[in-house]
């Protein structure tokens, strides 16, 4: 926690010192007191904002109905992965885009777009939500939603009170998304997220091949496209890790 507050304060300072001659002393203060509020949220806070978040990022996206066959199939991948992420309840939606990506919200919002799902099987997709639920699972996304908070407090001196979520815009909401959503985790964060994926799928009675497999799939986007996993480990390291496991399991 400590770390944190000090990576909101300098993301504070980054935002107000570059811009610091348009913002007089009390906007700075009450940025001040937004980017420490930002790195002591509490856990309600953090769901309320990823709530109205996810809310403003579905109005904002083509949502598949629910007689669409990507609905049909994320429901039968939802049934296999479980309705809950260490008791928050999941709420699993498709984007309709040509986009290759997916992610979660620490209010257990899931999201993945069809042009994911167009590119992998149905137990691929379930190893990259496990991966996404694990970020949730961790506290990863948590750390997200206060850093993109800090970061829009830094930028528009957000008071510092307490129901942050309700105080928001539209605009500042769907700003809050895409911080979460485009956020970059680091080399443990993913690698921990990969592992809960595995012994999610395990525990579910899921085939693990899938995890892996998907890794081979998004592995071909480098360089091509931007994707999910634009990110390290690469994709071909993630997937011999997985291999690796698989094979320790058969021992």
């Amino acid at each position: 926690m400590k770390t944190l507050k000090m990576a909101a304060l300098a993301v504070l300072m980054a935002g107000t010192l570059a811009g610091c001659q348009n913002l007089n002393g009390d906007k700075l203060a009450s940025s001040g007191m937004s980017a420490y509020k930002a790195a002591t949220l509490s856990d309600a806070d953090v769901k309320a904002m990823s709530n109205a978040s996810c809310k403003q990022s579905d109005s904002e996206n083509q949502v598949a109905g629910k007689s669409s066959k990507y609905t049909k199939r994320l429901n039968k991948i939802a049934r296999a992965l479980g309705n809950q992420i260490n008791g928050t309840p999941v709420n699993y939606k498709v984007y309709l885009t040509s986009d290759v990506n997916a992610w979660a919200m620490a209010n257990g919002c899931v999201r993945v777009y069809s042009g994911l799902m167009d590119m992998m099987t149905d137990n691929e997709v379930e190893g990259v939500l496990g991966h996404e639920m694990g970020h949730v699972a961790l506290g990863h996304t948590r750390e997200k939603m206060q850093t993109a908070y800090a970061t829009m407090a830094a930028r528009d001196a957000v008071s510092a009170t307490s129901g942050v979520a309700s105080q928001l815009s539209q605009s500042q909401l769907g700003d809050l998304a895409e911080g979460v959503i485009n956020a970059t985790f680091s080399r443990s964060e993913e690698s921990e997220a990969d592992d809960f994926s595995y012994d999610l799928l395990k525990k579910r009675g899921i085939s693990t091949q899938g995890l892996a497999s998907s890794f081979d799939k998004l592995a071909t986007l480098s360089g091509t496209a931007k994707s999910m996993f634009d990110s390290h480990p690469p994709s071909t390291e993630r997937a011999q890790h997985i291999r690796e496991r698989i094979a320790a399991d058969k021992k």
